[in-house]
């Protein structure tokens, strides 16, 4: 029985003590959601995006115009 009472007792002393500690922290920085700067990256991230996609979009109508056959390549 003292087998299995010294390592159950030094779980429950130190490492249930730290992990729980660890866990809630990890959750509430999950919990906080993105950060300004974060959010102005992102938003910066989906303003190109969207300039991305108008530029794509124009070079398939030229492409489309001056050589009809380009998807089939």
């Amino acid at each position: 029985m003292d087998f299995i009472v010294v390592p159950l007792s030094i779980f429950l002393i130190f490492v249930a003590p730290l992990w729980l500690i660890l866990q809630y922290r990890s959750r509430k920085q999950t919990n906080k959601g993105l950060s300004e700067k974060d959010q102005e990256h992102l938003q910066a991230l989906i303003n190109r995006t969207e300039q991305m996609q108008k530029r794509i979009k124009a070079l398939e109508q030229i492409l489309d115009n001056e050589a009809p056959q380009w998807r089939e390549k």
